[in-house]
């Protein structure tokens, strides 16, 4: 028996400033490649290649990896070999307000329609008054009046003609005709038409009816005809003039768009509408709106430029900040008005789905999903492949109003979703459309594996952002600094963190202390301070609880023996920094029926992990104790002093060696703590956080007085993750601090008590003065006395151990 601590050889290679051949980052090449990310850069590059309906791509990994910056970069060089996409607008539908019409137009057409129609409509704002007022107009509409008037005058002579025929005046006066009887060319007063004779009379009076008819036929049938044709003559006319003034301008413009035979389409129906609507181009006569309403009939000829590439340069690449309905498929918004909202197709406002249409979109998943229907209409869009713009109200049928129905547009776009893997996993097993329209996934590196290639990379990456940044240049060490501290992040000798929003933190922190301390090159020195401000400034906790285990008002022993309590090591999460703490592990045990109490699940304080942990060391004890001879024990475990929930099973080692030094009562030194979980053969496994633990007990040494016997042991499997301060390792060489790598639980009792763990013979028994020995003589104590007492009370006798009642699985509760 005789085990020795770690050396400084047996740990870990650290990157030390002596590998580099440069003095600063300024001697080195820029990294222009993205480091770590082969995997999801190959991902990336077979789905921007795939064209086929549902390629799109979902790029998983934490945040801070550097997923959007990577996705950004490599989009933005891939955009730039594709062709620019064309123009959009919107243009009013003639034939129907309500249904705008989409018009494709390529790259920089669009804009030059939309002046083209402005300049237009100006142009004939003045010609076509200029037309109407012109002397030719003029004496074609008095031409027209006179024709009209003449028809009437000669209307009203033939029955004045008629009427005289038949003794009947007929007088025209303020819009009134009257009718008055004659006898002998003379009118008659009332009462010399009383006195003619009644024969006379009643001729007179069917003569005045008859001739009131002919009024009639005049006014009701001929007049009203005479005005409609009259009318269709001034329209004829109208239009006739209209025609003139627009055609010189709108040849022009046929010609100039004559390549597209859409946007010829619409300039035709501009051309007839505006001959049908020349009065809103002529001065309008009464009250005029105020201001900007005055301008709005003419509205209708404008163009809605939703999407202008005339300056693009290759496919757009659109990042949506706030993906919302709205902020996705885009918007018709509206204009109150005399309390009333109204809209029409020069309101229609695009979305980021318009915008990247033809190019790529990239979103945040987790904020997308957050939206209200914002993920249900992307699918919908993706699955259609066109975007229709429709109120979320109209959608949802919460509003009967009318609103406008723009033409959809056709959707040609590849989505990029930016999310964590649980997000992703979660979509991919509980949304069936997700797998059809996000086949593929790139999936983003935490780590980069170690080598003196990778090194440099990683060097000229940290070379790459100083520069970026603008930040003062670093020397090697403090290169070999920040590397060291990216091995920490991963919590692996092996391998660097690809983790970049740390990295960059931490290179900008420097740089300030840099500055702070009058250095114009960032040190070595410089980065580890930058280091200590990050945890100083979140430490408070650590320091809380530091602080009452040496006031002892947490027990917490570091010299002296103790039969039955071990030092176990955990760690705790305060936001994004994590600290070890040691936590006074203990265990009784005595005669009873060879369970094994979990405190901590009895009492619903204990995780399932914890739990599942207490069950194996269970069973190595009925693996190697219980073969030849019942288990009559029950054995207690608990954490001293933990008002909080305990899980994981890191500390599954040490409950086992404290039931060990019960069962044997072989007192544990207390200068040591431990950490490892333990299998149902006595093996120790790897577990998580090993810097954190030694340095937390160490810290606690220290704080106390380092003896040169206090250490931590450890599994032989973690030793590759232990990155450990400058002064850990500093008391390592010095022999104040130990570490050991262990096996197997029989190392780690013999270097806690200091005695001897035995080997068994064939017959499974161990050395007489070895732990194994004691602690299979107690068992075997407990068994007869068990069988004495089964005898003595006529009861039966104690069941093997591989036949004793199964403990209740274990219940779930809640994590620290």
């Amino acid at each position: 028996m005789n085990h020795q601590p770690l050396t400084l050889d047996q740990l870990p290679r650290c990157c030390v400033e002596a590998e580099f051949d440069f003095a600063t980052t300024d001697d080195l090449e820029p990294l222009t490649e993205i480091i770590g990310q082969d995997r999801a850069i190959e991902a990336i590059r077979f789905g921007l290649g795939m064209a086929h309906q549902g390629y799109n791509l979902f790029v998983l990994g934490p945040p801070g990896v550097g997923k959007f910056t990577a996705i950004s970069q490599y989009l933005t060089e891939a955009a730039r070999r594709g062709p620019v996409p064309g123009d959009w607008c919107y243009v009013n539908n003639f034939a129907d307000d309500s249904k705008p019409i989409l018009l494709a137009l390529p790259p920089g057409r669009g804009s030059l329609l939309r002046d083209d129609l402005q300049r237009l409509i100006d142009d004939l704002k003045n010609a076509i008054p200029q037309a109407f007022d012109s002397d030719h107009y003029k004496a074609r509409v008095q031409q027209i009046e006179a024709e009209f008037q003449g028809r009437q005058e000669r209307a009203f002579a033939a029955l004045q003609e008629a009427a005289a025929r038949q003794n009947i005046g007929v007088h025209q006066t303020a819009g009134e005709i009257t009718l008055v009887p004659m006898a002998n060319g003379q009118e008659l007063e009332p009462e010399a038409f009383q006195r003619l004779p009644e024969a006379q009379r009643q001729q007179l009076e069917a003569a005045v009816v008859e001739i009131r008819r002919q009024l009639q036929e005049i006014f009701q049938r001929q007049m009203p005809a005479w005005r409609k044709e009259a009318r269709e003559w001034f329209r004829a006319l109208n239009h006739e003039v209209t025609r003139d003034a627009v055609g010189l301008y709108m040849e022009a413009l046929s010609r100039r768009y004559a390549d597209l035979p859409q946007a010829l389409d619409y300039l035709n129906g501009v051309q007839k509408d505006i001959i049908a609507h020349a009065e809103l181009f002529r001065p309008q006569e009464g009250p005029q709106l105020p201001l900007p309403m005055a301008d709005e009939p003419l509205h209708r000829y404008r163009v809605n430029l939703i999407l202008d590439h005339g300056q693009s340069i290759g496919r757009p690449v659109i990042y949506e900040e706030h993906p919302s309905y709205a902020n996705l498929v885009g918007r018709i918004e509206h204009r109150a008005v005399m309390g009333a909202l109204l809209t029409n197709f020069t309101l229609i406002k695009p979305g980021a789905l318009h915008r990247a249409n033809g190019g790529y979109l990239i979103l945040d998943a987790r904020k997308l999903l957050g939206q209200p229907f914002a993920w249900e209409a992307l699918k919908q869009a993706l699955g259609k492949r066109e975007l229709r713009i429709e109120p979320l109200e109209q959608v949802l049928s919460f509003a009967a109003t009318t609103s406008l129905e723009p033409q959809p547009m056709p959707l040609e776009v590849k989505i990029v979703l930016l999310g964590d893997r649980q997000l992703y996993y979660l979509l991919h097993a509980y949304d069936p459309d997700f797998a059809e329209l996000f086949k593929v996934a790139a999936d983003f590196e935490t780590g980069l594996a170690r080598s003196p290639e990778n090194d440099l990379r990683y060097a000229r990456m940290i070379a790459t952002q100083v520069r970026n940044r603008g930040l003062a240049p670093f020397d090697r060490s403090a290169v070999s600094a920040v590397i060291q501290h990216s091995m920490r992040l991963e919590a692996d000798a092996l391998k660097l963190s690809t983790h970049m929003r740390s990295v960059a933190d931490l290179l900008v922190e420097a740089h300030y202390w840099a500055g702070q301390n009058g250095n114009d090159t960032v040190t070595a020195a410089d980065v580890r301070q930058a280091i200590r401000a990050q945890i100083e400034r979140l430490d408070r906790v650590r320091d809380r609880s530091y602080e009452h285990i040496l006031r002892d008002a947490v027990m917490i022993a570091t010299e002296g023996a103790v039969i039955g309590q071990v030092n176990g090591l955990s760690v705790l999460q305060v936001g994004n920094f994590s600290f070890g703490q040691p936590s006074r592990i203990t265990a009784t045990t005595r005669l009873g029926d060879g369970r094994v109490i979990d405190i901590e699940r009895e009492t619903e304080l204990g995780g399932p992990i914890h739990s599942k942990g207490v069950f194996i060391l269970s069973s190595f004890l009925g693996s190697r104790y219980g073969q030849t001879q019942p288990l009559a024990l029950t054995a207690s475990l608990t954490f001293e002093q933990s008002y909080g929930g305990v899980e994981g099973d890191s500390a599954s080692l040490a409950e086992l060696c404290a039931l060990l030094s019960s069962l044997s009562q072989v007192p544990i030194r207390q200068c040591y703590a431990m950490t490892g979980s333990v299998d149902q053969f006595g093996r120790a496994q790897v577990i998580g956080g090993v810097s954190e633990k030694v340095e937390g007990f160490f810290d606690i040494c220290k704080a106390r007085g380092l003896t040169g016997e206090q250490g931590v042991l450890l599994p032989q499997a973690n030793v590759v993750n232990l990155i450990l301060r400058q002064e850990v390792l500093d008391a390592i060489a010095a022999g104040q601090f130990r570490l050991y790598a262990i096996e197997d639980v029989d190392q780690a009792i013999e270097i806690l008590t200091g005695v001897a763990a035995g080997v068994p013979d064939a017959e499974g028994n161990y050395p007489a003065d070895s732990l194994n020995a004691r602690v299979q003589a107690r068992l075997r104590r407990f068994a007869e006395l068990r069988r004495d007492f089964g005898r003595s009370d006529g009861g039966e006798t104690a069941r093997p151990a591989g036949h004793r009642a199964a403990p209740e699985p274990p219940q779930p509760s809640p994590t620290p």
